[in-house]
């Protein structure tokens, strides 16, 4: 069995941004980018159906899916691998994640249905200046954050 343990849910925590890839009904990749992928527990991942209706027309078809979230300042990150379901309006999965939802964007933001994610296989996600470059994580955050703040300036 796969756990999702606390460096995982503080990477998914930290990032602002997971990718999402499904399988099309032609089997060509699909890959969205979710704002919500929240850790639910220690086995599964979820997010909000806020405007996603190729994720979950996909999902509806086949079940698999990979969420990739990263840490963009320490170059770093997980890639989940598993099985989705729907959650509807009044589902525990359901009312936990609109309520951070809701918090986070206000009241009125669309929530049509949550996906919770089994994850059945979690691999990492490392830049290669961890293992090529022998870079520290602390070194790699300075230099990301100072590409990442003057990127913002200008």
């Amino acid at each position: 069995m796969t756990y999702i343990d606390e460096d995982m849910r503080r990477i998914v925590d930290r990032a602002k941004l997971a990718f999402v890839a499904t399988v099309r009904p032609d089997n060509s990749p699909s890959v969205s980018p979710k704002g919500s992928v929240r850790v639910y527990d220690d086995q599964h991942l979820v997010f909000m159906d806020i405007a996603s209706p190729g994720t979950v027309a996909n999902l509806a078809q086949n079940p698999g899916i990979d969420i990739a979230v990263v840490d963009f300042i320490a170059r770093r990150g997980y890639r989940f691998t598993g099985l989705a379901e729907f959650r509807d309006p009044g589902t525990p999965e359901y009312s936990w994640l609109q309520t951070w939802l809701l918090d986070r964007n206000g009241p009125g933001y669309p929530a049509h249905r949550a996906v919770i994610v089994r994850v059945e296989e979690i691999s990492p996600i490392n830049s290669p200046a961890y293992e090529f470059g022998n870079a520290t994580e602390q070194q790699l955050s300075e230099q990301w954050r100072t590409v990442y703040t003057d990127a913002a300036a200008e």
